[in-house]
This record gives C-alpha cells, sequence and structure tokens, in this order.
C-alpha cells in the first residue's frame, strides 16, 4: 500500500491524478486542491479546480478543453446574457446544477470539504478530494489595471495583463480543511502536481501549516514540472514566471521548489538541464516523458513519480 498525497490545481493535476488513480488503489489517493480560484458568480460559489478534478476523476470532463463537462449546453447561459446578466464565464447546463448544489449546501452551513466529498461519493468516486482550506481564499492578481479578482484575470481578461504581484486574500485566517493534515503526515508520497507553480500552488501552501508540514515531509515530496522546453503546458504559468523575474523553464520552477521537494521530474526535452537543477538545489532530478497525451502517458508519468520519489524516500 502507498498513500499519495497530491497538491493540486487544475487541468494539469486532474491528469495526473487520473493516471494515478489507475495504478494504486484509488481510496489511498488524496487530492488536496486549490480553492484561490474560487469565487462568486451570479449568486453561486463556483470551485473550478475541484470540478476540474472530480470530473476528470468521475470520466465525466469535456475532453476537448480538460474542463467543465462533456455533452454540455449552453442554453441558460445565452438566455442570462440575453437578459443582461453576467456571461463572460462558461457555466454549462449540466454544470450549473453542480454549483446550485454546492451554493445551497454552503448557505445552509455545510463546509466545502464535506460538499466536496459527497460530490465525489455521489459520482462513484473512491479517491479522496478535498479543498485545501473551507475557508474563504481568493487569489488577487497585481497588474498595470490594478489588483484583478483572479477570474478577471484569467477569464474575463483572458491572462493577458502582465503580473507583478499576487497575494492570497484571507490567508492569515484560512486553516487547512480537516482531512489536510493527517493526509500529508500519513502519505508516502507528496506530489506536487504539475500544476502552474504560482496560481495553483502558492495558494495551497499559503494556508496556515501547509508551507511547513511540506517542508518538514520533504524526504518523500517529488515535483512535477509543468514547463516543458520553456513552455507551459497549458495556461500562464510561463508569463508569469518571466513577469515576475524567474528563469522561463523547468531550472525556474525547480528552484521554487527546492526547499520542499527531494525529487523533481522534468520532461526529456529538458533533459539538458538536469545537472543544472541537482547541482544548484540539491534534488534528485528524473528525467521522464511528463506530457499527458493520453491515458498511458498519464499512467507512465504516475508510475515514473511514484517509484522517483519511493526510491529516495
Amino acid at each position: 500500500m502507498t498513500r499519495v498525497a497530491v497538491l493540486a490545481g487544475g487541468v494539469g493535476a486532474a491528469r495526473f491524478l487520473d493516471g494515478l488513480v489507475r495504478i494504486v488503489p484509488p481510496s489511498d489517493v488524496t487530492a488536496i486542491v486549490n480553492v484561490g480560484d474560487d469565487m462568486e458568480w451570479a449568486g453561486l460559489h463556483i470551485s473550478p479546480d475541484l470540478d476540474t478534478v472530480t470530473y476528470t476523476l468521475a470520466d465525466l470532463v469535456n475532453p476537448d478543453t480538460g474542463w467543465g463537462l462533456r455533452g454540455e449546453s449552453r442554453r441558460t447561459l445565452d438566455r442570462l446574457s440575453e437578459l443582461g446578466g453576467p456571461d463572460w464565464f462558461m457555466i454549462g447546463d449540466l454544470d450549473l446544477a453542480t454549483h446550485l448544489y454546492r451554493t445551497d449546501r454552503l448557505s445552509a452551513g455545510d463546509p466545502l470539504s464535506e460538499i466536496t466529498r459527497d460530490l465525489a461519493v455521489r459520482l462513484g468516486l473512491e479517491c479522496v478530494i478535498t479543498p485545501v482550506t473551507d475557508d474563504r481564499l481568493r487569489t488577487v492578481v497585481g497588474t498595470d489595471q490594478g489588483e484583478l479578482a483572479f477570474q478577471d484575470y484569467f477569464v474575463r481578461r483572458r491572462a493577458s495583463d502582465p503580473v507583478h504581484a499576487l497575494r492570497f486574500d484571507g490567508e492569515e485566517a484560512a486553516k487547512p480543511a480537516p482531512i489536510v493534515e493527517h493526509a500529508l503526515s500519513a502519505a508516502d508520497v507528496i506530489v506536487i502536481a504539475p500544476s502552474n507553480p504560482f496560481l495553483s500552488i502558492d495558494p495551497l501552501l499559503s494556508v496556515s501549516g501547509v508551507r511547513e508540514q511540506v517542508t518538514s515531509n520533504r524526504a518523500k515530496v517529488v515535483a512535477v514540472s509543468p514547463i516543458v522546453g520553456g513552455q507551459a503546458v497549458k495556461g500562464p504559468a510561463a508569463d508569469i514566471l518571466q513577469s515576475l523575474g524567474h528563469d522561463v523553464s523547468a531550472l525556474g520552477v525547480a528552484r521554487l521548489y527546492e526547499d520542499l521537494a527531494k525529487v523533481f521530474v522534468l520532461d526529456e526535452t529538458d533533459a539538458a538541464l538536469a545537472d543544472v537543477i541537482a547541482a544548484e538545489t540539491g534534488m534528485r532530478v528524473v528525467v521522464m516523458p511528463t506530457l499527458m497525451t493520453d491515458v498511458e502517458a498519464k499512467m507512465a508519468l504516475a508510475r515514473g513519480t511514484l517509484e522517483a520519489a519511493l526510491d529516495v524516500a
């Protein structure tokens, strides 16, 4: 039995988890998911990363986008637009049910972690999916236009603004969700998924005690680079690395994680950086294909990542 805790953002983490639950018993996997992307939209509580992870593992995700539901329609959104309501954020008709369910239960006083667990169970999932915190935590992006709420930056403005700073509103009061501390301490391996270091992983680490717990367990932590050949596999990670003054490469990512992880996984495209990363950060560097183009590739990456971590531990 290998118990695995995964620090997770959205699409990249969801694909990694999809491979992971195929090679280890799903009940041994805990996904600790970013909520810095969460927002209130048209009165509804939206949790994009939680939903992407849940939909992917339930084999319901839209394969063309990596988020949302397969076979979606947008009649409600179109009607809302006709009425002059907010239509800049894509909410499908089927997806809407998730947000209605979540918002109704939050209004009744139920914690987000309990709601997320119940959604996963209803969808037949055996793994544990939890928000990193039940408290309010929101990523705020500093740009030339001033501070923007994350979804305003990412969706409404299509991540077009250079990022000068990031902060996490609510981090001072945010406590780990009930299962988080146990999942990290009990894990045989902690994986930092191939997610955006700034927009997905840093919000997780901003929650009280999480960074400290990961650091104290560094010997069993493995990080997977989301940068391949100087480009982000998905999203604005490369642009943010550059705008915040970091090297736009797997080396730049490794420098961010050197105090957190003992092992660093990078794509074979970046094999020439392996020795430099190892020498500079002290991490053991493992080179393997990291592009998750199909189920077999997802499984291979998950297997290789676990083997690399366990070999060190």
